[in-house]
């Protein structure tokens, strides 16, 4: 393995950590939302 695939490899799973970060907050954000709706109607 040379340099460049090595930090390839890093800035791959960094990425992949950020998405699935993001992904999850989304998730809870919407979860959130259909409780607080539920609480109005």
């Amino acid at each position: 393995m040379n340099t460049i695939d090595i930090i390839t490899l890093i800035a791959i799973i960094l990425f992949a950590r950020l998405g699935f970060r993001l992904y999850s907050k989304y998730q809870e954000m919407k979860k959130e939302n259909k409780e607080n709706k539920d609480k109005f109607d």
